[in-house]
């Protein structure tokens, strides 16, 4: 009984760290792909795409936008497509990415050039923004966003 229970003790051990090292794996390759996800949706607004968009954004996305609206992913897309939302420069700087499993928040600072019919066609925002996105089957959504302007001083 007393093997049986060093052994097991010494299977712990030594799975520990791998399990460990795994999750941080997993975790390093989670942050470079929605890095890399929030870098294409960027690329996406620029170039007004749509389906680009449509297919890094969950069905059931809900964002709070600058305009201070909450909106779905249907209506995001309906502005981008009939032109009101265009957007003709667009920085993103993460300046948090936290992964939470199958769980990713990311939040940052925005700098903008709104176009087309938005209220502030033309001029420069700068925006603070949050995203969560999740694991869905084999890819990576963004299910909800909030983004607002920081006012001008």
């Amino acid at each position: 009984m007393r093997s049986a229970a060093s052994l097991s003790s010494a299977v712990a051990l030594f799975a520990s760290p791998q399990t460990t090292s795994s999750t941080a794996g997993s975790e390093e390759r989670a942050e470079e792909d929605v890095r890399r996800l929030n870098s294409q949706e960027v690329r996406g607004f620029l170039n007004k795409d749509s389906k680009a968009l449509a297919g890094l954004w969950s069905d059931d996305l809900v964002v709070t936008n600058p305009l201070n609206k909450l909106v779905n992913k249907q209506q995001v897309l309906g502005m981008v497509e009939s032109g009101f939302l265009l957007i003709t420069s667009y920085e993103r700087q993460i300046e948090y990415l936290r992964v939470y499993g199958a769980t990713v928040i990311v939040a940052g600072s925005e700098t903008l050039v709104w176009g087309g019919r938005m209220p502030n066609a033309g001029r420069t925002e700068h925006l603070r923004f949050t995203a969560l996105w999740m694991r869905q089957g084999e890819t990576w959504q963004e299910v909800a966003r909030h983004a607002n302007i920081v006012p001008h001083p």
